[in-house]
């Protein structure tokens, strides 16, 4: 779902690969070394992690660690290039990964067994122990924040605090209506299938699209259309739901429902805000979780 959005938030990844543009796709650049010449260092590795080796950004010093966790066939790269270059880096370390299967995470192929959002909830939280942070705050965006969620229920201890957007517990009617309106990719605009296709090209992008397609309606065969609706009373940490009011691709009633099932979480709304609100709000949006976050 989100990056049938990313394209309108493409200014916001382009000075990014400015800053990336040293390093080949799947490199192994150490910890450590910062990418030349940029008073900001963003710094790329590859991590073997369940089997797989998984592609993460970083950048800041921070003691608070912050993962950043992309949507549908997104990066770190593609999807956070606002956060990556701003978020504060005197009071944050933040990665930025890319699943199984996306971005530089490959191979292998991505796939969609009926438990990928666990999966990749392991993977996450198995990556940023292996990167040897002792807890971690989180910031999903779409299909993201659902993993965001999972992670929390089930490693409550190692999560500090959660920021959410776009994200939904569980697939009614209505969505998988709007997941088939994306299925083609060739429907979509030029803007929003161009960095997709350079970062996978057009086969692995149109395939992997159709296949989360399918793999994401496979829940709405399963009893409530659950995700991780039964999970949500299980999350302990501070949580922020940030909603755009004008989401086309998520129903207010998906943050309504995870607000009221989260204890104690907070829910923000943002009136022009679309899916992706945080390329296309980034100052305000940034604002909002490193208050939220401190």
């Amino acid at each position: 779902m989100a990056a049938a959005a990313a394209g309108q938030g493409r200014w916001a990844a382009r000075r990014l690969r400015l800053l990336l543009s040293t390093l080949k796709p799947g490199s192994h650049v150490p910890l450590a070394e910062p990418v030349a010449a940029f008073s900001s260092s963003v710094t790329s590795v590859k991590v073997a992690v369940n089997g797989v080796h998984l592609h993460c950004l970083r950048t800041g010093g921070g003691e608070h660690a912050v993962l950043l966790l992309p949507g549908m066939l997104g990066s770190g790269e593609t999807d956070f290039g606002p956060q990556i270059e701003n978020l504060n880096k005197k009071l944050f370390t933040v990665v930025a990964w890319d699943p199984r299967g996306y971005g530089h995470s490959r191979p292998p192929d991505r796939d969609f067994p009926v438990e990928f959002f666990e999966r990749d909830a392991k993977d996450a939280v198995d990556l940023m122990k292996m990167l040897k942070f002792k807890k971690v705050s989180l910031l999903g965006w779409s299909d993201g924040g659902i993993t965001a969620l999972i992670a929390a229920a089930r490693y409550p201890s190692y999560i500090n605090k959660m920021v959410i957007w776009g994200a939904n517990a569980y697939v009614t009617d209505q969505d998988e209506e709007i997941y088939q309106g994306i299925r083609d990719v060739s429907k979509w605009s030029e803007r929003t299938r161009k960095p997709l296709e350079a970062l996978y090209g057009f086969d692995y992008f149109a395939r992997t699209c159709e296949k989360w397609v399918d793999g994401i309606k496979q829940f709405k065969h399963l009893p409530d259309g659950n995700i991780c609706r039964h999970l949500l009373p299980l999350v302990q940490c501070p949580t922020l739901i940030v909603h755009g009011e004008k989401d086309p691709l998520v129903p207010s009633f998906h943050a309504d429902f995870i607000h009221k099932h989260v204890k104690g979480s907070r829910l923000h709304l943002m009136p022009e805000g679309k899916h992706n609100l945080h390329l296309r709000f980034a100052d305000e949006f940034n604002k909002l979780v490193e208050d939220f976050l401190q």
